[in-house]
């Protein structure tokens, strides 16, 4: 669930040490001295190996980089330093509601035209998209999620002797097989409302397309749509099966998500599968699991009347702040993270995803995160954004209230699925209006 002007004479320097295509110029090039200061949100390994990236750009352009750590509310975090004068020159923006917000506050600058151009030339078309507003590019894509992925515990599909399901309808299968042979199918961290509405879109996005997807994001499109309602039944159907769930939905309810991922790969695991995005990843190898060997991953499949499997994804983007001291160094900094050599940095050191389709799959660390890259990649122009990081936060991003209190709901009544795919419909949909104001 979860970011005065400095001038630069560039002149006849910048044109000679120019990298075309490679982002930025030449080690002790144009940008030697100059320094920028990019903020985020990431802690531990995360902000390591995005310092590495830092590092690399030191390397190119004989620039400085400095990090700074956003916390979790990097809204309010980057609208108190533009108060007091103290504005990063970038910032990884991780939602893209905060994007939005950002560039209608007028604190961005748009990406320049050089940084354009890399994106257009490594990038599908959905990524510039996803960081235009109002007609202007202001946000890169760097480090992005796959949200549709679904993992198992290997030797729980071997005992129960089932192969990972390529359909919906052996999903079904492949869960009632394992039901049957003592282990509940799926542990969902319900405790956590941000895994149920990965559930939701991934179903939505496969059976209502991408097209109606956007409109629902946007809410020009009521919850109380059939498209809507069809998802809430798809999920009623399968949730409300009996043993699908360690304990049912009650006691998923109180799981949560790095709780679920522990439960199908401890030494005595509950359950066999858990749905959510490649991070899932990281859990696994705090519970001593492989990947790739003890656990692996299946795409998630494309539910009834869907036309193709879904790709949902998150992630962060890079934005240049119009009250940043050194807008040009940052923009050279922006078209540097556009480049395969800035995503090499941090794929080589695992924990990542880029949606450049210039970088080369063998950067990736093992074949688990080749193959999840290689599904995001493939997916084109397919892939859309978590719905519920594009909805205001009062409707999608907080705890106890809006579309996560909606759905733990609805997965806690489930007794009259009729009943309860009619009225979570409704809650959602006033709920939608009160947060987006239509």
């Amino acid at each position: 669930m979860r970011r005065g002007m400095l001038s630069i004479v560039l002149g006849l320097a910048l044109a000679a040490t120019a990298c075309g295509g490679s982002g930025g110029a030449q080690q002790g090039g144009a940008l030697q001295g100059q320094r920028i200061t990019v903020a985020a949100v990431w802690t531990g390994a995360e902000q390591d190996n995005f310092k590495k990236v830092l590092q690399a750009f030191e390397e190119k352009t004989g620039a400085k980089a400095e990090f700074l750590a956003t916390g979790d509310n990097v809204s309010t975090f980057i609208g108190t330093k533009i108060q007091g004068g103290q504005a990063p020159d970038v910032v990884m923006v991780p939602q893209v509601g905060v994007l939005q917000q950002f560039a209608r506050n007028g604190w961005l600058v748009p990406l320049s035209a050089d940084v354009a151009k890399e994106v257009d030339a490594n990038y599908a078309k959905v990524w510039k998209d996803l960081g235009t507003v109002d007609g202007k590019f202001y946000g890169l894509y760097f480090k992005v999620a796959n949200k549709s992925t679904i993992w198992y515990n290997t030797q729980a599909f071997q005992n129960a002797g089932v192969q990972p399901p390529k359909t919906w309808d052996e999903f079904v299968k492949v869960s009632q097989q394992l039901a049957d042979a003592g282990t509940a199918p799926m542990s969902i961290g319900a405790a956590d409302g941000w895994v149920l509405t990965d559930w939701f879109e991934n179903v939505y996005l496969s059976q209502a397309g991408p097209q109606k997807y956007d409109q629902l994001a946007k809410h020009e499109i009521k919850w109380t749509d059939p498209s809507v309602t069809k998802a809430l039944q798809t999920l009623a159907e399968l949730w409300s099966k009996p043993n699908f769930m360690p304990g049912g939905p009650q006691t998923a309810l109180q799981v949560e998500f790095p709780d679920s991922v522990s439960q199908v790969f401890s030494d005595e695991p509950k359950a066999a599968m858990v749905y959510e995005g490649d991070f899932v990843a990281g859990n696994i190898a705090t519970t001593g699991k492989k990947v790739g060997q003890d656990a692996n991953f299946f795409p998630f499949p494309a539910a009834p009347g869907g036309s193709q499997a879904p790709l949902v994804s998150a992630g962060d983007a890079a934005v240049v702040l119009k009250a940043g001291k050194n807008q040009q160094a940052a923009q050279e900094f922006v078209k540097f993270l556009a480049t395969p050599d800035a995503a090499k940095v941090w794929a080589t050191a695992g924990g990542f995803l880029s949606p450049n389709k210039k970088l080369d799959a063998s950067a990736y660390p093992d074949d688990v995160t080749r193959q999840i890259a290689k599904q995001l990649i493939d997916a084109g122009d397919a892939v859309r954004f978590d719905m519920s990081d594009q909805a205001p936060a009062a409707f999608g991003g907080t705890k106890g209230a809006g579309e996560w209190k909606i759905l733990q709901d609805f997965l806690g009544n489930l007794s009259d699925v009729q009943g309860a795919v009619q009225t979570t419909a409704q809650r959602l949909e006033q709920e939608a209006t009160k947060a987006y104001g239509s």
